[in-house]
């Protein structure tokens, strides 16, 4: 297949494709005859695990991990358990970073009571100066 339809089959540009090739995180694709770049099924299923990690938030070391570690069919789980766990605990900070913004957002909200601009509590709030009286 060439870059473009595996680019679509992945919904990936094909500028991160090149990048991803010559990163070393999917193999150098074969050239064909009229030197276009061939990627083969193996292509997609990397690329297709690429971004499903990356979709879930794994770095790009995490990544690199991870593909080495799936290499080995009979390499045992405990490594990959451990930065699933470690993912989750970064989901789990995030959504508290997030709960807490929600809440002072909420508040900023609040605080505005539909007044005129120049009395608005929201730019009050972002300007940190205190509420006009």
């Amino acid at each position: 297949m060439r870059i473009g339809e595996l680019a679509r089959a992945t919904g990936t540009s094909v500028e991160t494709i090149r990048y991803y090739e010559r990163e070393g995180i999917i193999p150098a694709a074969d050239r064909a005859d009229n030197n276009y770049r061939d990627y083969s099924p193996e292509h997609l299923a990397t690329l297709t695990f690429v971004r499903r990690a990356r979709g879930l938030g794994f770095s790009m070391a995490q990544v690199r991990a991870l593909l080495a570690l799936s290499a080995d069919a009979d390499t045992p789980c405990a490594d990959v358990d451990r930065m699933v766990q470690s993912q989750i605990e970064e989901v789990d900070r995030r959504i508290g970073d997030l709960e807490a913004m929600r809440a002072q957002l909420s508040g900023m909200l609040a605080a505005c009571g539909g007044r005129r601009i120049g009395d608005c509590g929201v730019v009050e709030s972002l300007a940190n100066r205190p509420p006009a009286n």
